[in-house]
């Protein structure tokens, strides 16, 4: 292709510039027609000039060809190989119903702890679904300065707030930050909702005046504002954005991230996926989409992935963060390494906008891409972190999914984090990644809460029971699906 890519482009610039001198004759005979008073030695004259002319430029044309032919060969010669740089967890930072602190949070996880309750943040004694994963006690003190506090919405107090705990867990001070290179640092922290609160209010105050509207109404609801305000508080130059994809947000930002590391774009990557909609507007969505639970009676039973009782899923808030960094950056500087982030994949069943694929074909497709991107065989998983939100056909599907990816492996531990933090939406898979990378550090797994009457074509020897059990971790396997069709998966593994 490279051979035939010279010579046409050589044939491209010459033929346009020869169409360019056409028009310039063209021009010359329709100014000094024949007949006219101009001699004919002045048109021969002109027409010679126009023929060196067009010959020079022809030339100039194949030099240029060449020139961009040469050069489109050197940046090819440039690309790195993404496999030669391999990308590593050094920290790990939460805001979540259990805990806000990493070991907190997943001892919790292990001890069976549920995060859900009654609703106490506004009165929802008029809705259907009472109970939530709601963060009862929370303080930005010392992360969040007090003016941006006050006038922020939560899901970017918990953003940057887990983003710094993260950077604290990670070792990386301010001190040490001071001596990184910072255009080789990004954030790249997604949101599914957004500023919903922020958003909301400034409806409310434009239905008295447009002046009594928060100024900063418009940044503080778009969910790309988290990572920039992070990146400016850091002054963190290197890729900045945030990717909002439903309840898959964090995993394709946490791949992403990986992938800009891989490249050799960036050594550093805050990364995960931050959500706040726990106030009645977000509530009353997703009870208009029928989708949650309305087990008000006992909220800690609410949320219970593939058992026969389960009527929906449970809302929950929060945030969850990694520290991803390249692995020789991070033993230069004497970090602790976690796990190492191996790969991951993203599909789109391309079906319907809340319902999955009946076949469970992208999620398949999925996994299956993951562990090509990975290098990975399927027989080295041994652990899933699955998706499974407690609604009937998406946990199906998903199990379903698993098993013909993985066949009869006895090895196969699955659970469902959601079982006792309810459904972070877009922080769903940040939380979860942090509770895979904890699974490989601790060599245990949570239980599955609530799993009292499974469904009768799940084999419960393949899910965690109703305690913690012992699993040394060969490659941890993390699901997120959001609305839209959204599938994607990442994979941890131990550093060796």
């Amino acid at each position: 292709m490279a051979a035939v890519a010279g010579p046409l482009c050589t044939w491209l610039v010459a033929a346009c510039l020869s169409a360019a001198c056409d028009a310039e004759e063209s021009k010359q005979k329709h100014c000094c027609p024949a007949g006219s008073g101009v001699g004919g030695g002045v048109m021969l004259g002109q027409r010679r000039r126009l023929g060196a002319r067009r010959r020079g430029l022809a030339r100039s044309g194949m030099a240029m060809a060449v020139a961009l032919q040469a050069e489109r060969s050197v940046v090819e010669k440039k690309k790195p190989d993404i496999k030669q740089r391999r990308v590593v967890v050094t920290g790990m930072g939460v805001v979540t119903p259990l805990g806000h602190d990493p070991d907190v949070f997943y001892n919790n996880l292990l001890d069976g702890v549920s995060g859900i309750s009654e609703i106490e943040r506004f009165d929802c004694s008029n809705f259907p679904t009472r109970i939530a994963g709601e963060i009862k006690s929370f303080s930005t003190d010392g992360w969040v300065a007090p003016k941006l506090a006050k006038r922020m919405d939560k899901f970017m107090l918990y953003l940057i707030t887990a983003g710094k705990k993260a950077l604290e867990n990670g070792g990386l001070t301010e001190e040490l930050r001071n001596e990184l290179d910072k255009t080789r640092c990004g954030v790249l922290i997604g949101s599914a909702m957004g500023g919903m609160k922020v958003f909301n209010d400034a409806i409310e105050a434009l239905r008295v005046s447009y002046k009594k509207m928060n100024p900063f109404c418009v940044p503080f609801a778009t969910t790309n504002m988290g990572s920039a305000i992070l990146a400016m508080d850091l002054g963190w130059m290197g890729p900045n954005y945030s990717i909002s994809t439903a309840c898959a947000t964090s995993n394709f930002c946490i791949l992403n991230a990986a992938n800009h590391i891989r490249r050799g774009e960036a050594d550093i990557m805050l990364c995960g996926g931050s959500d706040a909609p726990l106030i009645p507007i977000g509530l009353g969505g997703f009870v208009a989409c029928r989708a949650l639970s309305q087990r008000n009676s006992d909220p800690t039973k609410a949320s219970r992935p593939w058992d026969m009782g389960r009527d929906g899923f449970v809302m929950g808030e929060g945030a969850g963060v990694l520290v991803l960094e390249e692995l020789e950056h991070a033993k230069e500087r004497g970090a602790t390494i976690y796990a190492e982030f191996l790969g991951g994949s993203f599909t789109c069943d391309a079906y319907h906008m809340t319902e999955p694929h009946p076949e469970g074909r992208g999620i398949t497709l999925c996994i299956e891409k993951a562990l090509a991107d990975a290098g990975v065989a399927r027989e080295e998983i041994n652990y899933v972190n699955a998706h499974a939100t407690s609604t009937q056909a998406g946990d199906l599907k998903e199990y379903e999914a698993i098993v013909r990816c993985f066949r009869q492996n006895p090895q196969l531990r699955v659970n469902s984090t959601k079982s006792m933090t309810g459904h972070l939406i877009g922080a769903a898979g940040g939380i979860e990644a942090v509770a895979s990378v904890q699974a490989i550090r601790t060599g245990w797994v949570h239980p599955n809460l609530n799993l009292e009457n499974p469904e009768d074509t799940v084999d419960v020897g393949v899910l965690v029971g109703s305690q913690k059990e012992r699993c040394e971790v060969k490659v941890a396997l993390s699901n997120s699906f959001g609305f839209g069709g959204h599938n994607s998966s990442i994979l941890f593994a131990p550093f060796k």
